[in-house]
């Protein structure tokens, strides 16, 4: 790939058309300017298009004109309860941010239900995809997993639409259900980083017992006194009180030693943070939102905003420190996919997440969308946030 800038674009208004107008606006300004500049070579092939919720009823539309104004680029994309773009915010308003990359038309294929994985026989080998997929999917995690093992690198990134209204997903279409995304070859360089969100009240521990979602003893001991002993409180508890306490507990769920955090205090890259969803009392056990298994590491978290922007700071450094050796290429644009309970004011200000990015990474390219849920590796996080360079050489 040569050394091509992705265009991006922003923008927020009451009406859609008014708010794509000045989008595609800011897009074709930028790819004239790249014409005036004799890069002849950037031939814009692929699109990121992310809606705010208010505007999912008028997705076709927008999809369609895009199409209309853009004629040789594939658009992908969702919809959320915030979009962002380099530096901004727009949570609960109706927005849009689009992102046009001049990627070799042979370096990715689009999927989705109405256009399969290319068969293994077509030459194409997938390295990365770009997911995105809703909540309500049936088997959604099986599914990340068998598309994981599609790719070279079992490297997933993106998404679920977080919509109040309408649940949708974009590739050169409008879709509901299923995944789509984009595939990536090889030549398309990338680093990508996930950050968490939650950070630990008490140690790691490891599931003794266990039945479907229901957690019995960790460390051969009643997960219900575990947790009351990390949180300090008396296991007579009436039930009231018990929920109460629970509620803005966590637990964050780990396989074996290979979760190993940056720095104390913290979760690393693989744990899952999942909500504590009822109480046992009677044989002292919890249930957790995902399946637990005897051999599982458990330990018991809040959410956190100080520990989040610091590991959010941590992981955009290291993406620019990684650039800045010389070995990965130059960006040339940038993916952030946060989930939707971490936007707006959870970080202290308006802005404050993208323009953390924006600080580390400097005035790159950059779009993404608010989830229900992100998507990294093989995984489907909460409460985090995934960060994706696009990389190009010279």
């Amino acid at each position: 790939m040569s050394h091509a800038l992705f265009v991006h674009a922003h923008a927020a208004h009451a009406d859609w058309r008014v708010a794509l107008a000045e989008c595609q606006r800011q897009v074709q300004a930028q790819i004239a300017a790249r014409a005036a500049q004799q890069d002849k070579s950037a031939q814009f092939t692929l699109g990121w298009c992310y809606l705010s919720d208010y505007y999912a009823p008028a997705s076709e539309a927008i999809v369609h004109e895009l199409q209309r104004a853009l004629p040789g680029v594939a658009w992908i994309g969702t919809v959320g309860v915030g979009v962002v773009a380099n530096g901004v915010e727009y949570i609960d308003e109706p927005a849009l941010v689009l992102m046009v990359a001049p990627l070799p038309r042979d370096s990715f294929r689009i999927f989705s239900g109405r256009q399969p994985l290319p068969a293994t026989s077509s030459g194409f080998v997938p390295h990365t995809a770009l997911v995105h997929a809703e909540g309500g999917t049936p088997d959604l995690q099986e599914l990340l997993h068998e598309l994981s093992a599609r790719t070279a690198t079992g490297y997933l990134f993106g998404g679920l639409s977080s919509a109040r209204n309408r649940p949708l997903h974009i590739a050169d279409g409008v879709f509901t259900g299923g995944l789509s995304g984009v595939l990536f070859g090889p030549e398309v360089g990338l680093i990508s980083r996930v950050t968490q969100g939650c950070q630990p009240i008490g140690p790691v521990r490891t599931i003794t017992q266990a039945k479907h979602n229901l957690v019995i003893t960790l460390d051969g001991k009643p997960a219900l006194d575990c947790v009351l002993d990390d949180l300090g409180l008396d296991r007579d508890l009436p039930t009231d009180t018990l929920s109460q306490a629970l509620s803005t507990t966590l637990a964050g769920l780990s396989i074996g030693a290979e979760d190993v955090p940056k720095r104390p205090g913290t979760f690393g890259t693989d744990t899952l943070v999942r909500h504590l969803v009822g109480v046992d009392p009677k044989h002292r056990a919890l249930e957790v939102a995902d399946l637990a298994e005897p051999g599982m590491h458990l330990a018991f978290c809040t959410r956190s905003p100080e520990a989040a922007l610091v590991d959010l700071v941590r992981i955009a450094t290291e993406i620019r420190a990684e650039l800045e050796c010389g070995t990965a290429g130059h960006m040339s644009g940038a993916l952030y996919v946060s989930c939707s309970g971490r936007g707006g004011p959870h970080f202290g200000a308006r802005h404050a997440e993208l323009q953390t990015v924006r600080n580390a990474l400097g005035d790159v390219p950059l779009v993404g969308f608010f989830a229900g849920g992100e998507i990294a590796r093989n995984h489907l996080y909460g409460y985090t946030g995934i960060l994706t360079v696009f990389t190009s050489r010279d």
